[in-house]
């Protein structure tokens, strides 16, 4: 059983930075798709990124792209979510996931592992 383990949140005020980290229990970051949603209080999981299992491709929502960062670290099973500029909009629960496929995909429902999720507070 694949086990994602995340770190990296906290408090930050608005145009900040923060790096979430996510640390799997074996190579499935090299072999298959990866992902970051978050969710806020009262609304459901967003799609926040994606990453194809090649690492050419890399997808991201509208309100994060030019701020949000994904990339991955094979060496270490670990991918990572920069996050630049942030915004009070963006505090939420984000939480890393994994496919059993190597094809992204941006939809939750599509993505069987998950983290345990990290807060992150953007104060303004």
């Amino acid at each position: 059983q694949v086990q994602l383990v995340e770190s990296g949140g906290g408090l930050v005020q608005a145009g900040g930075s923060l790096r979430l980290s996510c640390a799997a229990s074996g190579s499935i970051f090299s072999t298959n798709a990866g992902g970051w949603f978050r969710q806020a209080p009262g609304k459901g999981r967003e799609f926040v990124a994606a990453m194809w299992w090649s690492g050419d491709g890399t997808w991201y929502a509208d309100s994060v792209k030019g701020r949000f960062t994904m990339s991955r670290d094979n060496a270490k099973n670990t991918i990572y979510l920069q996050m630049n500029s942030l915004k009070p909009e963006d505090t939420a629960v984000y939480y890393c996931a994994a496919r059993a496929r190597s094809i992204a995909a941006v939809t939750f429902p599509s993505y069987e592992f998950w983290g345990q999720g990290a807060q992150v507070t953007v104060s303004s």
